[in-house]
Protein backbone atom coordinates (compact mmCIF):
# COMPACT_ATOMS: atom_id res chain seq x y z
CA UNK A 1 0.00 0.00 0.00
CA UNK A 2 1.27 3.50 -0.80
CA UNK A 3 2.05 5.97 2.00
CA UNK A 4 -0.95 8.09 0.98
CA UNK A 5 -3.22 5.04 0.83
CA UNK A 6 -2.07 3.86 4.26
CA UNK A 7 -2.61 7.37 5.62
CA UNK A 8 -6.19 7.50 4.33
CA UNK A 9 -7.02 4.02 5.58
CA UNK A 10 -5.60 4.67 9.04
CA UNK A 11 -7.31 8.07 9.33
CA UNK A 12 -10.69 6.63 8.34
CA UNK A 13 -10.37 3.81 10.84
CA UNK A 14 -9.38 6.26 13.60
CA UNK A 15 -12.46 8.36 12.83
CA UNK A 16 -14.81 5.39 12.93
CA UNK A 17 -17.25 4.01 15.45
CA UNK A 18 -18.76 0.55 15.47
CA UNK A 19 -22.20 2.08 16.07
CA UNK A 20 -21.99 4.16 12.88
CA UNK A 21 -20.56 1.19 10.95
CA UNK A 22 -23.49 -0.96 11.99
CA UNK A 23 -26.07 1.75 11.24
CA UNK A 24 -24.51 2.57 7.86
CA UNK A 25 -24.35 -1.09 6.91
CA UNK A 26 -28.01 -1.56 7.73
CA UNK A 27 -29.06 1.71 6.11
CA UNK A 28 -27.29 1.20 2.80
CA UNK A 29 -28.12 -2.48 2.56
CA UNK A 30 -25.18 -3.78 0.58
CA UNK A 31 -22.41 -6.29 1.09
CA UNK A 32 -19.78 -3.56 1.48
CA UNK A 33 -17.84 -3.34 4.71
CA UNK A 34 -18.13 -0.17 6.78
CA UNK A 35 -15.56 1.45 9.03
CA UNK A 36 -18.12 3.83 10.52
CA UNK A 37 -16.42 7.12 9.61
CA UNK A 38 -18.61 10.13 8.83
CA UNK A 39 -18.75 11.85 5.45
CA UNK A 40 -17.08 14.84 7.10
CA UNK A 41 -14.22 12.63 8.25
CA UNK A 42 -13.82 11.28 4.72
CA UNK A 43 -13.72 14.80 3.24
CA UNK A 44 -11.34 16.01 5.96
CA UNK A 45 -9.02 13.08 5.36
CA UNK A 46 -8.80 13.89 1.65
CA UNK A 47 -8.09 17.55 2.49
CA UNK A 48 -5.29 16.30 4.75
CA UNK A 49 -3.90 14.17 1.90
CA UNK A 50 -3.54 17.32 -0.22
CA UNK A 51 -1.57 19.01 2.58
CA UNK A 52 0.50 15.98 3.50
CA UNK A 53 1.28 14.93 -0.10
CA UNK A 54 1.41 18.17 -2.11
CA UNK A 55 1.91 18.09 -5.82
CA UNK A 56 0.15 14.82 -6.57
CA UNK A 57 -0.30 14.62 -10.32
CA UNK A 58 -2.71 12.76 -12.55
CA UNK A 59 -0.98 9.39 -12.29
CA UNK A 60 -0.68 9.54 -8.50
CA UNK A 61 -4.30 10.67 -8.05
CA UNK A 62 -5.71 7.96 -10.30
CA UNK A 63 -3.49 5.28 -8.76
CA UNK A 64 -4.51 6.33 -5.24
CA UNK A 65 -8.19 6.31 -6.23
CA UNK A 66 -7.82 2.74 -7.51
CA UNK A 67 -5.96 1.72 -4.37
CA UNK A 68 -8.70 3.17 -2.18
CA UNK A 69 -11.46 1.58 -4.28
CA UNK A 70 -9.98 -1.90 -4.30
CA UNK A 71 -11.19 -3.33 -0.98
CA UNK A 72 -15.00 -3.26 -0.71
CA UNK A 73 -15.07 -0.71 2.13
CA UNK A 74 -17.65 2.06 1.77
CA UNK A 75 -15.60 4.88 3.34
CA UNK A 76 -12.50 4.07 1.28
CA UNK A 77 -14.58 4.14 -1.90
CA UNK A 78 -16.19 7.40 -0.88
CA UNK A 79 -12.71 8.77 -0.23
CA UNK A 80 -11.72 7.75 -3.78
CA UNK A 81 -14.71 9.69 -5.14
CA UNK A 82 -13.86 12.77 -3.05
CA UNK A 83 -10.23 12.55 -4.18
CA UNK A 84 -11.26 12.41 -7.85
CA UNK A 85 -13.83 15.18 -7.36
CA UNK A 86 -11.17 17.38 -5.80
CA UNK A 87 -8.81 16.78 -8.72
CA UNK A 88 -11.32 16.44 -11.58
CA UNK A 89 -9.43 19.10 -13.58
CA UNK A 90 -6.52 16.62 -13.88
CA UNK A 91 -8.70 13.89 -15.39
CA UNK A 92 -9.27 13.31 -19.09
CA UNK A 93 -11.32 11.05 -21.34
CA UNK A 94 -8.83 8.20 -20.89
CA UNK A 95 -9.91 7.98 -17.24
CA UNK A 96 -13.43 6.91 -18.22
CA UNK A 97 -12.27 3.28 -18.32
CA UNK A 98 -11.30 3.43 -14.64
CA UNK A 99 -14.53 5.25 -13.78
CA UNK A 100 -16.52 2.63 -15.68
CA UNK A 101 -14.93 -0.06 -13.50
CA UNK A 102 -15.80 1.93 -10.39
CA UNK A 103 -19.44 2.29 -11.51
CA UNK A 104 -19.72 -1.40 -12.28
CA UNK A 105 -18.49 -2.19 -8.77
CA UNK A 106 -20.25 0.63 -6.87
CA UNK A 107 -22.85 -1.73 -5.34
CA UNK A 108 -25.00 1.15 -4.07
CA UNK A 109 -26.46 4.46 -5.26
CA UNK A 110 -24.69 6.05 -2.27
CA UNK A 111 -21.46 5.59 -4.27
CA UNK A 112 -22.69 5.51 -7.87
CA UNK A 113 -24.69 8.75 -7.70
CA UNK A 114 -21.86 10.99 -6.40
CA UNK A 115 -19.42 9.32 -8.79
CA UNK A 116 -21.66 10.26 -11.71
CA UNK A 117 -22.67 13.69 -10.41
CA UNK A 118 -19.40 14.90 -8.91
CA UNK A 119 -16.73 13.21 -11.05
CA UNK A 120 -17.96 11.89 -14.40
CA UNK A 121 -20.31 14.76 -15.25
CA UNK A 122 -17.78 17.55 -14.60
CA UNK A 123 -15.05 15.53 -16.30
CA UNK A 124 -17.05 15.06 -19.49
CA UNK A 125 -18.38 18.62 -19.34
CA UNK A 126 -14.87 20.02 -19.17
CA UNK A 127 -13.43 18.13 -22.13
CA UNK A 128 -12.36 19.90 -25.30
CA UNK A 129 -13.99 18.88 -28.60
CA UNK A 130 -11.57 16.04 -29.45
CA UNK A 131 -11.71 14.69 -25.88
CA UNK A 132 -15.50 14.86 -25.87
CA UNK A 133 -15.65 13.00 -29.19
CA UNK A 134 -13.54 10.20 -27.69
CA UNK A 135 -15.64 10.22 -24.50
CA UNK A 136 -18.81 9.94 -26.58
CA UNK A 137 -17.61 6.56 -27.85
CA UNK A 138 -17.48 5.23 -24.28
CA UNK A 139 -20.78 6.90 -23.39
CA UNK A 140 -22.50 5.32 -26.40
CA UNK A 141 -21.33 1.91 -25.20
CA UNK A 142 -22.49 2.71 -21.66
CA UNK A 143 -25.94 3.67 -22.96
CA UNK A 144 -26.62 0.07 -24.03
CA UNK A 145 -24.93 -1.67 -21.10
CA UNK A 146 -26.89 -3.85 -18.69
CA UNK A 147 -25.49 -1.92 -15.71
CA UNK A 148 -28.09 0.68 -14.68
CA UNK A 149 -25.51 3.15 -13.38
CA UNK A 150 -23.58 3.12 -16.64
CA UNK A 151 -26.81 3.68 -18.58
CA UNK A 152 -27.78 6.47 -16.20
CA UNK A 153 -24.41 8.15 -16.56
CA UNK A 154 -24.62 7.96 -20.35
CA UNK A 155 -28.11 9.43 -20.30
CA UNK A 156 -27.05 12.25 -17.99
CA UNK A 157 -24.06 13.13 -20.19
CA UNK A 158 -26.18 13.19 -23.35
CA UNK A 159 -28.66 15.66 -21.85
CA UNK A 160 -27.73 19.35 -21.78
CA UNK A 161 -27.48 20.83 -18.29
Amino acid sequence: MSDAGAFVDAALQLESTWQRARADGLGIGTNLQFYGASVGAVRGTIRNVAQRYPGLGHDEITALSSELWHPPVFERRLAAIVLLQTHVRLLDNSDLTRLERFLRDARTPALADPLIREVISPLVGGLDAPGRARANIALARWATDTNPWLRGAALQMSCPE
